[in-house]
């Protein structure tokens, strides 16, 4: 018997059940969810049976976490990290359309969804979510906690850097770096380094605001 646990009753979570429904890699899936409200209910299926916490005990299985934000997945891996969970414990989700090209690597924690495409020596650390229709081209490195969403297109030796957020449809040049905690928005073109903590948009792409400006 193989068991699932996804952290966070999220509607990636939902994402992830579906790609698992299908291809039936695990016996058993189960939620953790710090909201009370949701701790005894069921997410299309899937029975919510505690707080995140819970990931810290002794699981005869593999973690994955399901928060949408890389800013969130981040907090909860050193949240658990600090409770003695370490990167042995989390497994991948890799949709069965997408071809992991020899050269190529994905990190645990990592979730890929359906029709991404990765050509040769792509790289994505830990905690990474690729989207569906995302294309990673030669070279390119995605760094933890990192978030490429739908139709989003890499260029070759594109680096993105912790954290950062790649917004539908967006695009990067070749040789482009992403910085750390930053947002590229939708459908956007970057043409040129963006710096960490920032967030650009439009075509081409230019400075908005910094995140930590948009913090209250």
């Amino acid at each position: 018997m193989s068991a699932l646990l996804l952290l966070a009753a999220s509607g990636l979570a939902r994402e992830v059940i579906a790609v698992e429904s299908a291809i039936g890699a695990y016996d058993e899936l189960y939620l953790l969810d710090d909201d009370p409200a949701l701790q005894g209910t069921s997410v299309d299926g899937v029975p919510v049976v505690g707080p995140i916490a819970l990931a810290a005990d002794e699981f005869d299985g593999d973690l994955l976490i399901c928060a949408g934000s890389g800013l969130a997945r981040r907090h909860i891996a050193r949240r658990l990290a600090a409770m003695g969970v370490g990167s042995s414990a989390y497994g991948r989700l890799v949709h069965p359309t997408v071809e992991l090209p020899p050269g190529c690597s994905v990190g645990p924690g990592c979730i890929v969804l359906s029709s991404v495409v990765m050509t040769t020596a792509v790289h994505l650390h830990r905690h990474v979510v690729v989207m569906p229709h995302a294309i990673l081209t030669h070279d390119d490195v995605v760094s933890d906690y990192a978030t490429l969403c739908a139709g989003v297109a890499l260029g070759g030796r594109v680096t993105v850097e912790e954290g950062a957020y790649l917004g539908m449809n967006s695009s990067v040049r070749q040789d482009v770096r992403v910085g750390r905690d930053s947002v590229l928005g939708m459908g956007a073109v970057l043409l040129e380094d963006l710096p960490a903590e920032q967030t650009w948009a439009g075509v081409p792409a230019r400075s908005v605001a910094s995140r930590k400006q948009m913090v209250p």
